[in-house]
């Protein structure tokens, strides 16, 4: 099946031949669906934090932050040409400016077009004999393509989001004051952004010239790294037969593996928590007081909860008493969601406490989640494994058999969904860093039908970064405010309230 040079192209890309028999065997199997049990719902899998605990947790993190570093990681590869979607049919002559009168038609765009933060530099970039008012697709021409800002084809992270009295500012930027606000290390803030390798220098380049500006206002000093999707996490592909799909020259296409390939440079960071969050979910500075809240809040609880477990896990090095296990299996079971293995009582106590170790000595995440108002995206829910434990799982809808009534009657009463909020502790207690890829369940990959050339192929998803790359981590839900989750997924998101 592979050649020399497709050899020389795995050895290149640092994969091995036999990882990629594995991917081509996935696409010949195909994945199982998640056996979803039930939805996780407050006070059933997701914790609902009153406002005497938000307060609690958020000084308990204040008062551990200082001696934790931490660490905000931002996936920020995402190109912005999908906010353009319709912009880009107007400008090709696929539709007329009358076509549509809706939110998110071009017409309702042009409406409001000076409200974009973006729109000095537009209207600077055109023609001055240009007429706003009726040449749309000379000025979509300007938005959108080199000849102007080019927005079309850069990263979100570089678009103009919001407008202040002093200046308009990026998400890229609205991360930085962000972090200063809940993610320092005493004064340090140290940022990652996850990028596309053809973008990181204009990425450089714009942090470098306005750090500055946010050191000076907050007191602080910020440290911004960048990482790029690996290599070695491509996936290849193959055609409708499941042979490798190979290009006209005759090597073997590869295509990126998601942002499920991210646990690689999540896995490369040396930190005591990291707080994750999407590049484009983020507000002005007048709504950023409930995110922060929150954040803190959800770090407090992190900390309380990582401290539980390594009490626990150093009791049992010694301790394999009837009570001792009795207490860390209520544990577990109560505050961690855990249900242990079918075999469990049939164990010794040793045999017991070992696997109890072996359930509370992994990474641990605690997830935001938000009551689902109709925006797509993975939920929350109970998954139960061939082995018979049941964990809490963030389940996307492909995951998910549909045709199955009784899974869609569980899907059907789910209640929240997942706005990619995520504060993680990465390392156990010896205080060594956990090995990520260990805890990723192979299983949960995604298989997509795709096109180039016009010939149709099939491309292999990774394990999603909050679904299956994290599905062996130990995992809390809480409900987070709607407020906190404002993502900018088409461009006239930009003309909402928490964005103007």
């Amino acid at each position: 099946m592979f050649n020399d040079k497709d050899l020389k192209l795995f050895i290149n890309k640092g994969i091995s031949a036999e990882k990629i028999q594995a991917q081509i065997n996935h696409f010949k199997k195909g994945f199982p669906y998640a056996n979803i049990i039930a939805p996780a719902t407050v006070g059933k899998g997701i914790i609902k934090l009153n406002e005497d605990e938000v307060s609690r947790y958020t000084n308990l993190y204040d008062n551990i932050s200082e001696n934790e570093k931490i660490v905000k990681f931002i996936p920020a590869s995402g190109a912005a040409s999908r906010m353009f979607k319709s912009l880009f049919a107007l400008m090709n002559n696929e539709v007329s400016i009358s076509d549509d009168t809706g939110f998110n038609s071009p017409n309702y765009f042009f409406k409001n077009i000076q409200k974009f933060a973006f729109y000095t530099d537009l209207k600077n970039s055109c023609p001055a004999e240009t007429d706003f008012s009726k040449d749309f697709e000379k000025i979509l021409n300007y938005l959108l393509t080199e000849n102007g800002l080019n927005y079309g084809n850069l990263p979100k992270g570089l678009l103009k989001f919001h407008k202040y009295k002093t200046g308009e500012r990026t998400p890229s930027e609205e991360h930085l004051a962000e972090g200063a606000m809940y993610a320092k290390t005493g004064n340090n803030v140290f940022i990652h952004f996850t990028v596309s390798p053809e973008h990181q220098a204009l990425f450089e380049k714009h942090l470098e010239e306005i750090k500055v500006g946010y050191e000076n206002r907050f007191g602080i000093k910020i440290h911004i790294k960048f990482s790029i999707q690996k290599p070695s996490t491509d996936t290849i592909a193959v055609d409708l037969h499941n042979q490798p799909f190979r290009n006209e020259d005759g090597t073997i296409l590869f295509r990126p593996g998601g942002h499920g390939a991210l646990i690689e440079n999540l896995n490369d960071i040396d930190a005591d928590i990291i707080f994750v969050k999407n590049i484009d979910n983020v507000v002005p500075d007048r709504l950023k007081a409930e995110t922060v809240k929150y954040k803190k809040a959800l770090g407090g609880l992190l900390k309380e909860k990582q401290t539980q477990i390594f009490n626990f896990t150093e009791k049992l090095q010694n301790d394999t008493s009837e009570e001792t296990i009795n207490i860390v299996k209520t544990f577990a079971e109560n505050e961690l969601y855990i249900t242990l293995d079918n075999t469990f009582e049939t164990k010794t106590n040793s045999e017991k406490a070992r696997y109890l170790i072996s359930k509370l000595n992994r990474p641990l995440r605690v997830c935001g989640m938000v009551k689902n108002e109709g925006e797509p995206g993975g939920g929350p829910f109970f998954v139960k494994k061939e082995s018979g434990s049941v964990s809490l799982q963030i389940v996307e809808s492909a995951q998910i058999d549909t045709e199955n009534t009784e899974k869609a009657k569980i899907v059907k009463e789910a209640t929240h969904f997942n706005p990619v909020d995520l504060v993680l502790a990465v390392k156990d207690f010896k205080g060594n860093k956990f090995d990520l890829k260990k805890y990723i369940d192979p299983k949960t990959g995604f298989i997509s039908q795709k096109s180039k050339n016009g010939k149709e192929l099939k491309a292999l998803e990774l394990p999603g970064l909050w679904n299956g790359a994290m599905a062996n981590w130990n995992t809390l839900f809480v409900e987070v405010p709607i407020s906190t989750f404002n993502p900018v997924k088409v461009i006239n998101d930009l003309l909402r309230d928490t964005h103007q």
